[in-house]
């Protein structure tokens, strides 16, 4: 697996803003990649790997909710709003934030240029963020018993959606190179 690191969104981030929620869980992994990897490559790339795939199988089977690489490639390029179980909440040049089907979770894309002129020019964000659900009067907002029970897994898969999109964009890179 590469590098990836956990780290604090960046301050311009489409992700900060649930950081500040009262009881929202946020978290933003970061891998740099040897080549320059568009934003709409990057999120394209990220939705085609064969560990997200078994996600969209998941819910296209079980939730109703298909999709295929062309609407991941749409969606990167701002053509359409909606991908499987989420749709666009927002979006800027270099980010995209995802919101799913039950409004409490968010998935938060975003491609860097890395301005030290190392042999890493781009820099890959990958976050989310867990809205907590409704409180009563008298309790603090709880995310739950289920996401808190997931969490370890959470950040597992998180890190291995990452590390496997930088597979795959490497790979992209490499064909482009032998052609």
């Amino acid at each position: 697996m590469f590098r990836i690191e956990k780290t604090e969104p960046p301050s311009d981030s489409l992700l900060k803003h649930y950081a500040e929620i009262d009881g929202c869980y946020t978290d933003c992994y970061v891998v740099d990649i040897d080549c320059v990897v568009s934003f709409p490559d990057f999120v394209t790339a990220f939705y085609g790997t064969w560990l997200f795939k078994l996600e969209r199988f998941v819910l296209a089977h079980f939730a109703s909710r298909p999709s295929t690489d062309e609407q991941a490639r749409q969606v990167a390029n701002s053509q359409i709003d909606h991908f499987a179980a989420w749709r666009v909440e927002d979006r800027a040049k270099n980010q995209l934030l995802m919101c799913d089907m039950s409004e409490r979770t968010r998935s938060w894309f975003m491609t860097a240029p890395i301005s030290d002129q190392s042999q890493n020019p781009t820099r890959l964000y990958f976050g989310s963020a867990v809205v907590p659900g409704d409180a009563t009067r008298n309790e603090k907002p709880s995310l739950g018993f289920i996401f808190t029970a997931l969490l370890g897994f959470h950040k597992l898969y998180s890190r291995a959606l990452l590390s496997a999109a930088k597979t795959q964009l490497m790979r992209s890179q490499e064909i482009e190179q032998s052609l």
